[in-house]
């Protein structure tokens, strides 16, 4: 299928998903579930007077700055339990526990331990996602050819170029994986963490809206946030991970 065909199919999907949320809105003719309008309308509100765009940068920061914490120490944590059965026999058990760890219960845990503050809401996120991270680089590390790491003791590589030249190619698949599910659910825990503990950003924008019960509030932040993480998915990710790649046949 051509690039043009799908994206005719993606755009067709997307106006009959319009076409069915203003079918509902108009059926249930409730502020409780505005129109498209009514959502676009209160998103170029927020937008006019700079509150849309400063929380969201506000919350893409704290996204950006615990995806990487959780990225970096997840993936080393990974890699070193997939590549050493004595360390994962010794402390996998400890990924387990904190991945099925509720989120809100790690969440209150770091404001009633390190108070409200940006660092308390940036760990409790990081510690929420650095456990998937570690389990899949985990999986990565031991699915490793032991042919290309025979390869490349015959030839001398040495540590750090048998790490580069070797080892992280192959984990390009597993780390992209982490990444793209790591940034799909960092953001959603980034929200959960304003609403509770900050007092800026898209999550304490949604909180003030509920307590209002401005649906559309609501769902126009909902909408922009997602679309600012869908660019960073298309623009970023995606071509990172054609070039990462690009040395497979």
């Amino acid at each position: 299928m051509s690039t043009a065909s799908r994206l005719g199919m993606t755009a067709a999907s997307l106006l009959a998903l319009l076409l069915v949320w203003q079918g509902a809105a108009l059926w249930a003719a409730s502020p409780l579930l505005p129109s498209p309008a009514a959502v676009l309308a209160a998103m170029q509100r927020a937008a006019e007077g700079g509150a849309l765009q400063r929380n969201i940068a506000i919350t893409l920061a704290r996204v950006a700055a615990a995806f990487f914490i959780a990225m970096a120490i997840g993936s080393a944590l990974g890699i070193a339990l997939g590549r050493s059965p004595r360390l994962n026999e010794l402390f996998g058990p400890w990924v387990i526990v904190l991945l099925n760890l509720p989120a809100l219960v790690v969440i209150i845990l770091c404001y009633v331990w390190f108070g409200l503050t940006e660092a308390a809401a940036i760990t409790a996120v990081s510690i929420n996602k650095i456990p998937n991270v570690a389990v899949t680089m985990r999986e990565g590390a031991a699915a490793l050819s032991r042919d290309l790491d025979e390869m490349a003791r015959v030839y001398r590589f040495g540590r750090w170029r048998t790490l580069r030249h070797v080892t992280l190619p192959q984990l390009v698949p597993f780390f992209t994986a982490s990444a793209r599910s790591g940034l799909a659910l960092t953001w959603k825990i980034v929200l959960v963490v304003e609403l509770l503990g900050r007092s800026n950003g898209v999550g304490f924008e949604l909180q003030t809206a509920f307590q209002m019960f401005d649906v559309a509030t609501v769902l126009a932040y909902a909408l922009a946030f997602t679309v600012v993480v869908q660019i960073i998915e298309m623009g970023l990710l995606q071509p990172w991970e054609r070039w990462a790649n690009g040395w497979r046949r």
